[in-house]
């Protein structure tokens, strides 16, 4: 049988349990065999299997019998991992706490820790920052063997504490600790949860391989973008860029930080050796062609919103990329926008109860841009074009099945594009949901970005007139307004108050993390961690969009979208 990791859980504390469950689903999606079990069952567990590694979560001591059964384990080659409370818990443990080469002193307060990496630690902290915040308390190493790996360091009183060592087998087994995640809000962090899946791969000899080389397929208004995320990316390179405009082609070069093959056409690009992955920036009537090319020649695929225009199209790509054993990523960037973000945590954390009515809204009174986008035949219409990141928050938010959606829309003004100038989209749900997008070219007055309404309160999404400020040639001011929909929205919770009438809350809107698609695609690719946002997420969306299309063109009527 292929090695398993076994997630060993004894702890008291039932949320504790539930956050480690939490954290071997993780890991599974990670691609790991995991088996998560009770001290008790863990010879059990394995009595027919390999075990790879052994991570342990405990916040109650351990007897001897349970001890000697984790040292078996061990001397059968698995890593034994000491985790979250399990090294103050199991003070007793003189054996294995012996073998970790790791001797615990005293217990610290919850406070924030700033987490960076020790000597060995240059893998477990790619692509996440200098240091790490987590919310925890953990235990200080009051002696520490010469022969340890330290991957991680807490500091204290001014001085650094190993807080994730590895003691590789000598004789004995290899033994590890980490002493950080013994509260569930901190196991239950996926910061965390990503370094703990980077301690099992360097406990089980894995590592990141060499960088993945990008191709970029179109060189549009987006590739700017694109070259300035993957120079910030440690495991991206980018090495060659495709378009048949010489100008493009020429500023895709000049924006390289390093040598770039630049060429006229796919074909060429396809055909060099040195292109690991694809990223397709072209309209989206050609997505599903050049992702399938890009498959085809064993090339992993990243398409710029949307996916593409029909569910068929999509199964065949998703279908390509699984048979090949290879990655299919959209580019759903805004899956990160700050605004969204902090509406995302209100309604997570229950903020207004259980959302029964959404509403979202981007447009205004002005004429479409006069490129691809406003061709309904190239860009699948303005259903695909917002739509692609509006359908894809209520999708994201709303994660239960669909019944059906209906849409209408509307040709008024704007005839020189082929767009339509208003559209509503109504997706229902099986539960009696409902959420709502209009996208419209003739609102001369702005709807709310989002209007929320839960059984406990609400969140409105207002959006906010901003301008850029400079001087001009002769030093006079010159203000430059924004769109809306260029700054977050501001949002505003609504909830019942105590004594009656409603209490009204500036929600507070962290800055959106830096590069985020590409540090997941590069983390995926290299350390085998799963995505935010898959292929068959996208899949979902595109069906919404088809079905959204179909209601629009039979005057409105439901359409039940091809989702599983």
């Amino acid at each position: 049988m292929a090695p398993v990791h076994l997630v060993v859980i004894d702890c008291a504390d039932p949320a504790l349990v539930a956050a480690v469950e939490g954290l071997a689903g993780y890991l599974r999606r990670c691609g790991d065999d995991v088996v998560a079990t009770g001290l008790r069952s863990a010879g059990v567990a394995l009595a027919s299997q390999q075990a790879e590694a052994v991570l342990v979560y405990a916040d109650r001591p351990v007897d001897e019998v349970g001890e000697e059964a984790l040292l078996s384990l061990g001397e059968r080659g698995a890593a034994l991992l000491l985790a979250g409370p399990t090294v103050d818990a199991w003070r007793s443990a003189t054996r294995l706490l012996e073998a970790a080469g790791m001797g615990p002193g005293r217990r610290t307060p919850v406070h924030e820790i700033r987490l960076r990496p020790g000597a060995g630690g240059a893998d477990v902290v790619a692509r996440m920052g200098d240091e790490l915040l987590l919310t925890d308390r953990w235990v200080t190493a009051e002696k520490v063997a010469d022969d340890i790996e330290v991957l991680l360091t807490a500091n204290l009183a001014t001085l650094d504490h190993p807080v994730m060592t590895l003691r590789r087998a000598n004789g004995g087994p290899s033994v590890g600790t980490c002493t950080v995640g013994s509260l569930p809000q901190t196991v239950a962090d996926p910061a965390y949860q990503r370094l703990v899946h980077r301690w099992l791969r360097a406990a089980t000899g894995r590592r990141d391989g060499p960088s993945v080389r990008v191709g970029l397929l179109g060189y549009g208004a987006i590739g700017a973008e694109h070259t300035a995320a993957i120079a910030a990316t440690a495991g991206l390179e980018l090495v060659a860029a495709a378009d048949p405009n010489p100008v493009r082609r020429e500023a895709a070069r000049a924006a390289a930080t390093g040598p770039l093959s630049a060429y006229a056409d796919s074909d060429a690009m396809l055909a060099d050796s040195d292109v690991d992955l694809v990223l397709v920036s072209t309209p989206p009537n050609s997505h599903a062609d050049q992702a399938l090319r890009a498959l085809m020649a064993g090339r992993s695929v990243v398409v710029e919103k949307p996916l593409c225009l029909t569910v068929a199209e999509a199964d065949r790509m998703i279908s390509a990329a699984d048979e090949r054993g290879l990655t299919l990523a959209v580019y759903q960037n805004r899956r990160w926008d700050a605004d969204y973000l902090a509406l995302k945590r209100a309604v997570r954390a229950g903020a207004i109860g259980e959302v029964f009515h959404y509403e979202s809204f981007v447009g205004g009174y002005a004429h479409p841009c006069n490129y691809w986008h406003s061709d309904e035949a190239v860009s699948g219409g303005a259903v695909y074009d917002w739509g692609s990141h509006y359908l894809d928050w209520i999708l994201d938010l709303l994660r239960q099945p669909v019944a059906h959606v209906t849409a209408n829309s509307h040709k008024r003004v704007w005839y020189d594009v082929t767009n339509a100038d208003h559209t509503r989209v109504t997706v229902r749900f099986d539960d009696g949901v409902e959420a709502q997008f209009v996208h419209s070219d003739l609102a001369a007055a702005l709807k709310p970005k989002w209007y929320v309404l839960g059984t406990h309160g609400a969140v409105r999404g207002d959006w906010r007139q901003a301008s850029v400020l400079s001087r001009g040639p002769v030093g006079t001011l010159v203000e430059d307004e924004l769109a809306p929909a260029d700054a977050p929205a501001q949002l505003r919770l609504f909830t019942p108050g105590a004594g009656g009438g409603l209490s009204e809350t500036l929600l507070a809107v962290p800055p959106a993390p830096v590069y985020p698609f590409h540090r997941e695609l590069a983390d995926h690719l290299l350390s085998a961690e799963p995505m935010t946002v898959t292929a068959h997420d996208s899949r979902r969306g595109v069906a919404i969009m088809e079905a959204a299309t179909a209601s629009a063109a039979a005057g409105g009527v439901p359409v039940r979208p091809a989702v599983p």
